[in-house]
């Protein structure tokens, strides 16, 4: 009987185990995956953004590139999903849809600035950029110097955006700003605004108008309005921040491994101080000279695998688009070939047409002559520099720079030491000596500034054609990653 009790409390005991597990297991089961779990699942991250030169568009060949893509789709890798950007052209609407539980956003990545205002309603990740809010203005007009200059004149702001948290702000103190917030417009309509004198001033990001201010040449910065405001991705407020961490650490490494120093070059390191008259002249010339020559340099890049934008710039860059163009050094035609050089290439130097074919091949040449461990878009840049200072001398440039702990296959590293070829004490170590080291530097950051203009100009130009097709009731390619409306910007 006594055996048969203890049998008995052995099987409670058990059956009580048992059940006790189950009750956990089911618990375990019941719990909701969180955000990050959720995101890896279903194989997409899913971000607001907005199309334009400083966050994503679409490259010559139709794929999706820019600076805040490229640290996204690094992001997705990372993950181990499929990007997915959704074009959010209006910024309320944009954070409207972040603070949506069911809006299926995970984040918003649109060179959005960190606001006292803004971190009220969203969560930040480190900053990975920092602008200053500039004022722009006519040139030819009275240059404002300070804020208290703007008062009694037409400011626009672009709808929902930082600069009118600012203008709010400095409204308490400068009760006669006159300003207005302009929806569905990007940074550079604004310019352009300005520029046909439909506002006084506009109120526009640092970063955004040094990418492209050479579309504008009748406009300048009149003073900064702001100290330098740090970008960062915004996250909804949420007790789940199992994504908003996994993005935070991530952002914390690319600050830190290289990466985001990487993609500023890549993005921004054509960034060049085009004063007013070069700007102004270059506009000129895009209108008046570029047109008789771009069918001819389309096809010879398309011969050559080659962008017709950085043949024209590089184009632009020799001889400002003038077939008779000729240097003191004897240097002639579209693409001032020295008399040697049209000879190796059999052409004739003062053709246009064979100027063009003859420097396309020539650049090629160069390229291909590279070692073939230097990658794009090094190795188009160390082409261009070789194309104006000469082979050799980029050779010794790459071999300093390896000397003094270098990489001899990045760009960055060469351009450092390039101008180290007119200095004495450097090159006399070099295998062919003295060269003017600086000027291939300013040369290739030149072409890619005018590289970079010619192709935004040439987006602009297509996605207007397109709206206005669309009007006339043609249809946008549903492929297109530009689905906001087109940026404007005069035709060059």
């Amino acid at each position: 009987m006594m055996m048969k009790s203890r049998m008995l409390r052995y099987v409670r005991r058990v059956c009580k185990g048992i059940a006790l597990s189950c009750c956990a297991s089911l618990l375990v089961a019941s719990k909701a995956p969180n955000t990050l779990e959720r995101v890896k699942a279903s194989g997409e991250l899913v971000v607001l953004s907005q199309n334009g030169p400083t966050t994503y568009y679409e490259d010559a060949s139709g794929n999706p590139t820019g600076f805040e893509y490229g640290m996204l789709r690094a992001f997705a890798e990372e993950l181990g999903v499929k990007l997915v950007i959704r074009d959010v052209h209006d910024l309320d609407e944009m954070f409207n849809q972040l603070r949506d539980p069911e809006g299926g956003a995970h984040f918003a990545a649109a060179g959005l600035t960190v606001t006292p205002e803004r971190r009220e309603q969203v969560r930040f990740t480190p900053s990975y950029f920092e602008i200053r809010q500039q004022v722009i203005y006519r040139v030819g007009e009275q240059r404002p110097r300070k804020t208290s200059d703007l008062e009694g004149k037409k400011v626009a702001v672009i709808a929902g955006s930082a600069h009118a948290e600012e203008m709010k702000k400095l409204s308490a103190r400068y009760t006669e700003l006159d300003w207005e917030e302009v929806s569905d417009v990007d940074a550079m309509e604004l310019v352009e605004m300005v520029q046909e004198g439909k506002y006084n001033y506009a109120i526009v990001d640092s970063n955004a108008y040094a990418v492209h201010r050479g579309l504008y040449p009748n406009t300048a910065i009149a003073f900064n309005l702001t100290q330098f405001q740090p970008v960062s991705w915004a996250f909804p407020q949420s007790d789940d921040d199992s994504l908003y961490r996994s993005a935070r650490r991530f952002m914390l490494r690319a600050n830190t491994n290289g990466m985001i120093a990487q993609l500023r070059e890549e993005f921004f390191g054509h960034v060049s101080d085009l004063n007013v008259g070069g700007a102004k002249a270059f506009a000129k010339r895009s209108r008046e000279r570029l047109p008789q020559w771009r069918g001819t340099m389309q096809k010879v890049a398309g011969q050559y695998n080659l962008d017709w934008h950085l043949l024209a710039a590089l184009s632009y860059q020799e001889s400002y688009w003038n077939p008779r163009a000729r240097s003191r050094t004897g240097v002639r035609g579209l693409m001032m070939l020295t008399l040697n050089t049209a000879k190796d290439l059999g052409v004739n130097r003062l053709n246009p047409e064979e100027s063009i074919e003859g420097g396309a091949r020539y650049i090629v040449q160069i390229r291909n002559k590279l070692p073939d461990r230097i990658r794009e878009p090094d190795r188009t840049w160390m082409a261009l520099a070789a194309y104006n200072v000469g082979y050799g001398h980029l050779e010794d440039a790459r071999v300093l720079t390896e000397r003094m702990g270098g990489n001899p296959d990045l760009w960055p590293d060469v351009r450092e030491h390039l101008p180290l070829l007119a200095k004495r004490q450097y090159y006399k170590t070099t295998k062919h000596g003295y060269a003017r080291g600086w000027e291939p530097v300013t040369y290739v950051q030149n072409i890619r500034h005018y590289q970079a203009l010619l192709s935004w100009s040439s987006r602009i130009e297509e996605q207007r054609l397109a709206a206005a097709n669309d009007d006339n009731g043609g249809i946008l390619a549903e492929n297109s990653p530009v689905k906001s409306e087109a940026s404007a910007a005069p035709a060059l």
